[in-house]
């Protein structure tokens, strides 16, 4: 796609209580809440949403808001990312407000505050069209099969540097799909089984993809970036998928059904990882002109790491505390678990660190 903001991300508002102009949920600090989880709690009250929320928050903004004293005083908002995964056809303020699902664009227009429609503006998911992803996904590895075909079919036409930027962005797919299905499934639940299967078909999906690429390495004469680039890069965004993998294995084989809030919230952090890479690969079309946006993108993954790092010690410390007294395999299967969801986040900071190289190189 262009500069335009529509693409495949949508945006949730709601109407505020008493102007009923668009906002997004929010709130007040909540006592005994970390930032990140009081903006779920407001998500739940407001919009009627369950998700999971990323602990990094966007960025923030200001606006006038009017007490009921009758003052009105400038309040700082900052915004989490938080990934829907589930809309409850009832919930607290449902008779107060309206909620809707908005395309980037919209939401920006609809909006008020110039600081709120910025952070919507860089919150932009590149569109992936054509055979870059999601038509040669929707059925599963045969439509992944399928879509490799037609691959071979370009390649016919254009023999010396075949598709790879349009197979590096149906993986980037396999990896914000299967960081959805990790979130859900680190919500525990009845459907468990049904997101342990989706990751393992994600991960097919992803291996067929990367096998694809290495072939093409081979039979290409000539490719865009350094053979040797081409093959870390695919190879460190197959390894992230295997670690969700790993993860759902583990939850399956140990029979966990309850998770603590340190693991979603690094779950929370592969959904925003995912979202950032699917947005960061098809700029490597033109890695010149994206240069500048593409070093944002990685700086954000590699902060994503450092953070997930930190809510992964804090995790293990609380698990110790809770069974390495007297409960020592509940102990180890939440290291072995924690383990692989921080590997996962490591996995993007690779990816981030292998685009970064291409634009040293490139750019």
């Amino acid at each position: 796609m262009g500069e335009g903001l529509d693409g495949p991300v949508e945006l949730l508002l709601v109407t505020s209580r008493e102007t009923k102009r668009w906002v997004l949920p929010k709130g007040n600090r909540i006592k005994g809440l970390t930032p990140h989880a009081a903006a779920a709690q407001e998500a739940l009250e407001e919009a009627g949403v369950v998700g999971a929320t990323c602990p990094a928050p966007l960025g923030s903004y200001r606006y006038r808001k009017r007490l009921e004293s009758g003052a009105a005083l400038l309040v700082d908002v900052e915004v989490f990312p938080f990934a829907v995964t589930e809309e409850l056809a009832d919930w607290p303020e449902r008779a107060q407000r309206t909620r809707r699902w908005f395309p980037l664009a919209e939401a920006s227009a609809a909006v008020e505050e110039e600081d709120l429609k910025a952070l919507i503006r860089g919150f932009r998911a590149t569109e992936f069209g054509g055979m870059t992803g999601h038509k040669a996904l929707r059925g599963g590895v045969k439509s992944v099969k399928e879509g490799l075909r037609m691959f071979h079919w370009f390649q016919s036409l254009l023999p010396r540097q075949g598709n790879f930027f349009a197979l590096f962005e149906a993986h980037g797919q396999t990896l914000v799909a299967g960081g959805g299905a990790l979130a859900r499934l680190l919500q525990g639940g009845p459907a468990m089984e049904q997101h342990i299967r989706e990751i393992h078909e994600r991960e097919e999906e992803a291996d067929t993809v990367t096998r694809e690429v290495l072939r093409t390495v081979r039979r290409s004469f000539l490719t865009p970036f350094d053979r040797g680039a081409i093959v870390s890069l695919i190879s460190s965004m197959d390894d992230a998928i295997d670690e969700m993998q790993k993860t759902a294995k583990g939850i399956k084989l140990y029979e966990v059904t309850e998770f603590e809030q340190e693991m979603r919230d690094i779950a929370a952090i592969i959904v925003d990882s995912g979202r950032l890479l699917a947005e960061a690969l098809p700029l490597l079309r033109n890695i010149h002109a994206n240069a500048a946006r593409l070093h944002e993108l990685t700086g954000r993954l590699v902060r994503l790491e450092g953070q997930a790092d930190d809510i992964h010690g804090a995790g293990l410390k609380k698990a110790f505390k809770r069974h390495g007294g007297g409960n020592a395999m509940a102990f180890i299967i939440a290291l072995e678990l924690y383990d692989h969801l921080e590997r996962v986040v490591d996995k993007f900071e690779d990816v981030a660190n292998e685009i970064d190289n291409l634009v040293i190189d490139h750019a």
